[in-house]
């Protein structure tokens, strides 16, 4: 095992407040990406955890034969392989809850802005058509009598739900297996709650069972005044299906923070006038990101000095074995 301080290997990306933080306790090694062409002997031999914002693969792991943690900044950690994590032995963390709420705010600005059409109603003040053209278009919607089909209803999923208990609107969600002591209705399929709803908010993992699982036949199912917002991972939503969905008036309206192919984002959804844009900034506040870059850091210091990670990841729920 290597001596010293631990070595922490940074590939590519990484908040400036975790790199400000890790050679306090650490010896940071840098690589421009999770690429295992990239790994030195002398990273094979040495790093034993990895701070991670993007993605690691089985490969990258396997380059490290004493790798013993991959620390992810972010509550979704889709992008790391912790499944093979596991079968090596390879704890995985994340940073859940300190982003929670700022998700949460983020999910229900995004829905008024989409049903009231905000953001547009600015852009008519700004370009100065209020006074030359007079008020700005009343919306065709709004947020009273909506009925809320939660996709969804994790830590982040549940925050949002509180929220929306505030604005008097129906909340019904769809889970896998319902959550015990809630009021909201549940629904076993999702279809079925888009038949039962007129408003959609998806907030689940961007894993493959979830993938496009937002497809025509859901989008059909919710309806000419249905709006569908996205604060989880783009790759649930088919953005195809949904472009056509909003263009032929399928759906009303759509507000989204998060794409598959991020930070491109398609053209079909950049030209209709019924949806929403964020640049994925769900938890991109100064202070959400700096609790976030402290948790990794925070969560390898836990490993190596105490042996137990904070936040382990389902998948990984290990201690660490020392001689």
């Amino acid at each position: 095992m290597p001596q010293g301080r631990p070595r922490i290997l940074v590939p590519g990306r990484m908040s400036k407040r975790v790199l400000d933080r890790l050679p306090d306790r650490f010896e940071p090694v840098f690589v421009s990406a999770a690429d295992p062409s990239l790994v030195t002997a002398d990273m094979a031999s040495s790093v034993v955890g990895i701070a991670a914002q993007g993605k690691i693969p089985a490969d990258f792991m396997d380059a490290l034969p004493n790798l013993e943690i991959v620390a992810n900044f972010g509550v979704g950690y889709d992008g790391v392989d912790a499944a093979h994590a596991a079968t090596r032995g390879i704890v995985v963390t994340n940073t859940p809850d300190v982003l929670t709420e700022e998700v949460a705010d983020t999910a229900i600005g995004l829905l008024i802005n989409t049903v009231r059409q905000l953001p547009a109603a600015e852009q008519w003040l700004r370009q100065g058509r209020w006074a030359k053209e007079g008020s700005f278009a009343l919306s065709p919607l709004t947020l009273r009598g909506r009925t809320v089909g939660l996709y969804g209803l994790g830590r982040i999923g549940l925050s949002i739900a509180r929220r929306l208990e505030s604005f008097g609107v129906s909340i019904a969600y769809h889970t896998r297996t319902p959550r015990e002591g809630l009021a909201y209705r549940h629904h076993p399929t999702l279809k079925g709650m888009a038949e039962a709803v007129d408003t959609i908010i998806v907030i689940v993992p961007g894993t493959e069972s979830t993938r496009r699982t937002v497809n025509a036949e859901i989008l059909q199912a919710l309806g000419p005044q249905g709006v569908l917002i996205n604060v989880g991972r783009g790759t649930t939503v088919d953005e195809a299906a949904l472009a056509d969905a909003l263009q032929r008036g399928v759906i009303a309206g759509a507000g989204l923070d998060v794409f598959e192919n991020e930070p491109y984002v398609p053209d079909a959804l950049l030209t209709v006038p019924n949806v929403s844009l964020l640049p994925h900034v769900g938890s991109a506040s100064q202070a959400t990101r700096n609790a976030m870059a402290d948790l990794v850091v925070d969560n390898l210091i836990a490993w190596f000095e105490r042996d137990a990670a904070l936040t382990p990841v389902d998948e990984t729920p290990f201690t660490r074995k020392t001689a």
